[in-house]
């Protein structure tokens, strides 16, 4: 059976009845059903019929020449050697889960582990163990709740992941930018400012979804996923993780609320799922309410929009908040803020005395508007979050103070991977000032580190001088302009934001 014929073989969702009756679920979600089983289209069923191709790539093509496809069929991907690649796809120094088996212990005799493994999942043998809790602190000073799961549980997850974007990375719209392959920050990034840039944008909308992690509800995740997965095994598989809980002191809770921060299926889950609540929505707003110009950038649960009127700005959060709340989703009513900001923010705020313009974080930035010292033009200014780097420098210095009796060639070969890394992320251009100011932080505390390795210790300034030029990599612009990369990732392609 080809993709694309219809067929009354598509495993339907229990309670769904075959005369084409909504459930709560799409009646709230604002979608039309087919009438009956032979309108739902059925997508390929096993590798050996004709319209499918070796491995994922059938999945893809399907999905991508059925929009309604549904995949009856998905378990039987999920091989021997989509777990092998699972395996080395995942952080060969990541912590344990609760059944304390690392990376490096799993390997060996690997091939017969696996085996197993793949013989546990397809006769529905294998079961999900709870996820070890941990604290992780935040930049604001509270702290984030991180699941560390078992490693088979890792790979099992990465290969379902695996199956799952061979279907939606067909589906998700083009201003969804967050956990997905081939897309980062730094294209998020590209696109906020080209379309400031580039568009009418004269009102900033910066929403923050209220722990959505947490909120996400399980009953509204699995109703979106079978509207493209009707796989029986493979949505038990996924609610197995989704309820099988968190092991916190010796005891396990469990709750029909939220997917796991630190799980490998995790980020998929949460864009599934904003891509219905959200995603589809605000597309379908831009398209039939705005009459100006609206940009939409979202990366996971962080979102931004432009607007070229204010009183289109303010309706699109009065209904954006109804929609969330319908899904069980509410906006932080601290964090959502909409302010003024664009070409004319400047100038505008000036003529009523405001002073300038309100400034706005994303992805590690926070953006503001300035003016270009060359000819006076305006320009998006970007610098690291002051509480950001704040944090950063804390947990350098105490690493530092954990090194003190390390030699310099080992602190010095440490601080140059750190210092580089900070420098991929944020070396964007008109960045210099914070970068600058990183540097010298970290220069100061290395070399009170030095002077305290003994009473004896003394390092004069030409000498660490030196240090710091060997080990300390250029602060050079490592990113180019926002709209020059934009532009070359988008050649070619007509993708919607």
């Amino acid at each position: 059976m080809h993709a694309g014929e219809k067929s009354d073989k598509v495993i339907r969702p229990k309670k769904r009845p075959n005369n084409g009756e909504m459930s709560p679920a799409e009646a709230v979600e604002g979608r039309t059903l087919p009438k009956g089983n032979a309108g739902q289209t059925a997508a390929v069923r096993t590798q050996c019929r004709v319209a499918a191709s070796n491995g994922l790539a059938g999945v893809r093509q399907a999905a991508r020449q059925g929009k309604e496809a549904r995949f009856t069929a998905l378990l039987h991907h999920i091989t021997v050697e989509l777990l092998e690649q699972s395996y080395f796809a995942l952080k060969r120094n990541a912590a344990p889960g609760i059944d304390g088996v690392t990376w490096q212990a799993y390997g060996e005799n690997l091939t017969v582990k696996l085996t197993a493994l793949h013989a546990r999942i397809h006769r529905g043998g294998y079961r999900a163990r709870p996820a070890r809790r941990t604290m992780i602190p935040k930049a604001d000073g509270t702290e984030r709740p991180l699941s560390i799961l078992c490693l088979e549980d890792k790979i099992v997850q990465q290969a379902v992941v695996y199956v799952l974007e061979a279907i939606y990375e067909e589906d998700f719209l083009g201003f969804s930018y967050g956990f997905r392959p081939g897309r980062g920050q730094h294209d998020a990034l590209d696109a906020l400012s080209t379309g400031i840039y580039r568009k009418r944008m004269n009102w900033v909308l910066d929403a923050d979804i209220r722990r959505f992690f947490d909120a996400m509800s399980h009953e509204w995740l699995l109703r979106f996923l079978q509207h493209r997965i009707a796989d029986k095994r493979l949505l038990r598989l996924i609610a197995k993780w989704l309820k099988v809980g968190i092991m916190d002191e010796h005891q396990v809770q469990r709750s029909d609320r939220g997917a796991a921060q630190g799980a490998v299926i995790s980020p998929l889950l949460a864009n599934v799922y904003l891509h219905y609540a959200l995603d589809l929505w605000a597309h379908a707003w831009r398209r039939n309410k705005a009459t100006g110009d609206m940009m939409i950038i979202r990366y996971a649960d962080d979102v931004v929009l432009g607007f070229e009127f204010e009183h289109e700005a303010r309706a699109f959060l009065q209904d954006l908040q109804v929609r969330l709340q319908a899904f069980e989703l509410v906006l932080h009513p601290d964090k959502t803020r909409l302010i003024r900001f664009g070409r004319h923010a400047i100038e505008d705020r000036r003529k009523r005395g405001q002073g300038k313009p309100e400034t706005f974080d994303f992805l590690g930035f926070t953006h503001f508007c300035t003016r270009s010292h060359k000819n006076g033009a305006f320009v998006i200014g970007r610098k690291t979050i002051k509480r950001r780097m704040r944090a950063t420098l804390q947990l350098i210095k105490k690493e530092l103070r954990r090194r003190l009796h390390d030699t310099i060639a080992q602190t010095g070969s440490w601080l140059q991977r750190v210092l580089q890394g900070y420098l991929n992320y944020f070396s964007v251009s008109g960045n210099d000032r914070s970068l600058w100011a990183f540097f010298a932080q970290v220069r100061r505390y290395w070399l009170r580190t030095l002077r305290r390795r003994s009473q004896r210790a003394f390092i004069s300034w030409a000498r660490f001088n030196q240090l710091t030029a060997c080990f300390f990599p250029r602060i050079r612009l490592l990113h180019p302009h926002p709209c020059h990369r934009f532009d070359a990732r988008t050649r070619g392609r007509s993708p919607v934001r």
